[in-house]
């Protein structure tokens, strides 16, 4: 296996190549149906199958911020939401996209990765944790919250619930 230390910690060198939703993807498949959106996804070939891509990347009037009208069956954003000055105003945002019973899928960077610390590296805003998005998600009246409290082997975890 590859790996990359920093600052005395050794990592997978796959965390540094981008791509990250290739990891929540396959566990995904099991929870999302419908038509939906992947926010965040930088290019087509990383999106969630069948989902309408939203990106800065992408030459169309939406971003984290500003969706297409509608109601979606779920929202799929994987390495996203810690990029963003306003993650609340941003899930915010995403919530008001779903329809009742749709489905928030959240994959992010987990605290014990020391690059990606926003001091440590400067394209991440915000520090999340799997506390913060439980309790955002309770205080915003999701349902069937399910949070991974540790992380996976791309220091990574997940934050799903429904609306």
């Amino acid at each position: 296996m590859n790996v990359v230390e920093f600052d005395g910690d050794i990592y997978p060198e796959l965390q540094t190549k981008g791509n990250a939703a290739q990891f929540a993807i396959p566990f995904a498949k099991h929870i999302l149906s419908g038509e939906g959106l992947d926010i965040g996804c930088n290019r087509e070939e990383w999106a969630f199958p069948g989902s309408r891509m939203i990106d800065l990347e992408f030459e169309d009037e939406y971003d984290a911020y500003h969706l297409p009208s509608g109601q979606y069956d779920y929202v799929f954003s994987s390495h996203c939401l810690e990029h963003l000055e306003d993650w609340v105003g941003a899930l915010d945002t995403w919530s008001d996209a779903l329809k009742s019973g749709g489905t928030m899928f959240l994959y992010l960077p987990h605290y014990a990765q020391k690059y990606w610390r926003p001091w440590n590296n400067r394209k991440h805003v915000s520090v999340l944790t799997p506390e913060m998005l439980r309790d955002y998600y309770e205080s915003r009246g999701f349902e069937n919250i399910l949070v991974t409290e540790g992380y996976d082997l791309n220091h990574s975890f997940y934050a799903v619930a429904t609306k």
